[in-house]
């Protein structure tokens, strides 16, 4: 019986550290990708979702009306995974990434822009600036990625030591951050290929993001570690209170006031975070496929809304709403 009791309360625990705080249901999901997606990103206000699966390629989907706006297809005539995806910060335009090549789209007309190659690494992460030209990539030779398209202008930043993660690049995609297995993230100047500030983690960096009006900066390594930085002098300005060992980020988006950010895991947790306290506001779990057991997923992207309500997409191929923490 003693061993039924301790069992019993370890459960309860467990169920109390894992469960409990989670601050509500969805609002609202849409099954996408019923097989699941292998890349799935979000506009910057939640409206629109652009995800790759085998079976439908790359779609363009309203989930404000609910619609498809737009089958693209496959990115390339070998119809390779595409593994990366990002929506410019005004919804016009998009990147999408296999590991050896990229393409743009202009999601206003539902066609391509281009194909381009890279023959000298693997592209672990991509994004995209205002304009459809400026592109942003992170390889696994340790160089973060410039190309502006528009004049074929290319720039080599090779400050990283190791391989590069997570890049992302401001709406006027004059500045880059990007983050490597070197424990180190960069602020730089895409013109010059300036260093503007260099942030010092304590394991490798996994995710950065960007404030959309270039005040703040967000840094997160493989450990506990993840940080918002003051962009006007480099300071920190705070820590995320992160209450699990050993969490990644897959994905983190400033509100547009840069009050709060929004996150998402490799394994399902979706979190809203209070910037300048670095406390959390609330917490999700992104859904599974209901045929997969254990239920997983890769939280591949999330948004938050102007009603403040937090959104994401998942490897799941499932896009949901979550309703804000009063």
């Amino acid at each position: 019986m003693r061993h039924i009791f301790i069992a019993a309360i370890f459960i309860l625990t467990l169920i109390s550290v894992s469960g409990c705080d989670i601050s509500g249901p969805e609002r609202q999901r849409w099954d996408l990708a019923p097989q699941g997606a292998t890349a799935f990103s979000l506009s910057r206000d939640g409206r629109f979702a652009l995800f790759y699966s085998a079976q439908q390629g790359i779609v363009l989907w309203d989930l404000q009306q609910n619609k498809k706006l737009a089958s693209l297809g496959s990115q390339d005539p070998h119809h390779t995974t595409v593994t990366n995806s990002d929506i410019s910060d005004n919804h016009r335009y998009a990147i999408t990434a296999t590991a050896q090549n990229f393409a743009i789209w202009d999601l206003a007309w539902g066609q391509a822009q281009g194909l381009w190659s890279i023959s000298d690494g693997i592209i672990r992460d991509a994004t995209i600036a205002n304009d459809g030209k400026q592109v942003l990539l992170a390889l696994s030779n340790g160089k973060a990625l410039y190309v502006n398209l528009g004049n074929g202008r290319r720039l080599e930043f090779l400050a990283h030591r190791e391989k590069v993660n997570s890049v992302a690049i401001s709406p006027n995609g004059h500045y880059a951050l990007s983050g490597g297995d070197d424990k180190r993230a960069f602020l730089w100047d895409t013109q010059t290929g300036q260093i503007l500030y260099q942030f010092e983690h304590t394991m490798r960096v996994n995710q950065v993001s960007l404030q959309r009006d270039g005040k703040l900066a967000m840094t997160a390594d493989s450990g506990n570690e993840a940080f918002i930085w003051n962009l006007t002098n480099g300071q920190k300005q705070a820590s995320l209170n992160i209450r699990l060992r050993q969490q990644n980020f897959s994905s983190a988006r400033f509100s547009d006031d840069g009050l709060q950010l929004a996150t998402g895991t490799p394994s399902r947790r979706v979190e809203l975070w209070n910037t300048v306290t670095g406390n959390r506001q609330g917490y999700w779990q992104a859904a599974t496929q209901e045929n997969e057991r254990p239920g997983s997923a890769v939280v591949y992207d999330v948004a938050i809304t102007p009603l403040g309500d937090v959104r994401s997409g998942n490897s799941a191929g499932i896009a949901q709403d979550w309703h804000r923490p009063e």
